[in-house]
């Protein structure tokens, strides 16, 4: 199947639905889904974003200026980092999508709806996603990956339908940053954002910071190594985070790669 029958499908899955809450997190995904069932005669749509202190604020604020651009039916639910999840233990994932969507079901239901979708594309099945498990448990679908959808390809239709999250890279919760099994603090949540924005900023888009302790391990396209040994870059880094409040800079000779601090599981 080409990518356009992929999303005739999609539309078809949608529309069946007759009214759907959408998992909104503001990530490439679920922005375009949302926009697609914008657009299908019919069928009511209600966007939930969960906001959470280990979500970039950036994004709910995204996420909820969308759905107004596009006129879209939008919750924005403040919730708080759940107990299960405070201590960062290795099936974080699975709790924390349990918490999000039981809150997303519990929004939906307020409204007399019933069908949950969320973002998961084809992608992921072939990723480390213990969250999917939670998915499944919950009865929530994945119009995505139902219709066969990659990354790419969504990335494409995403571009030929004029949004600006086509190139958008991929993200993680704020909770990936950190070791598991390691108390998180809401601070250091915000000081782990500010810092990753910080290196987007310097031109390095789609890097990772790792925190241990006071001790900070950046991940970045291996392309960028020769950028930031720059001496001039290097002291801009070393003092920005410095003043963040990191006590020792270091760079992940390995480079960025997705889930690292999962390795160990």
């Amino acid at each position: 199947m080409t990518p356009h029958d992929k999303l005739r499908k999609l539309r078809t899955i949608l529309s069946d639905a007759g009214a759907a809450a959408i998992a909104l997190s503001g990530g490439t995904d679920s922005t375009f889904l949302v926009s697609v069932a914008s657009g299908i005669s019919g069928l009511r749509v209600l966007a939930v974003t969960v906001s959470t202190p280990y979500m970039f604020i950036s994004e709910v604020e995204e996420a909820a200026a969308f759905c107004d651009r596009c006129g879209v039916m939008h919750r924005t639910i403040r919730m708080d980092i759940p107990e299960t999840v405070r201590g960062n233990p290795p099936d974080r994932c699975y709790l924390c999508k349990t918490e999000v969507m039981g809150v997303v079901r519990a929004t939906a239901g307020k409204e007399g709806i019933s069908v949950i979708f969320d973002g998961t594309n084809a992608d992921d099945v072939n990723d480390y996603r213990p969250g999917m498990r939670a998915l499944e448990e919950l009865n929530i679908r994945s119009p995505l990956l139902e219709a066969g959808l990659t990354k790419n390809e969504i990335r494409a239709l995403a571009r030929e339908a004029g949004l600006d999250v086509s190139d958008k890279p991929s993200n993680a919760c704020l909770l990936t940053r950190f070791p598991h099994d390691s108390s998180i603090l809401s601070g250091e949540l915000r000081k782990a954002e500010e810092a990753e924005i910080f290196l987007t900023g310097m031109g390095l888009e789609g890097s990772r910071i790792r925190v241990h302790g006071d001790l900070v391990r950046i991940e970045c396209k291996t392309e960028f190594f020769p950028k930031i040994m720059e001496a001039n870059m290097r002291e801009k880094m070393i003092t920005a985070l410095k003043n963040m409040g990191y006590k020792y800079i270091t760079v992940d000779i390995e480079g960025y790669r997705s889930g690292s601090m999962n390795k160990n599981i």
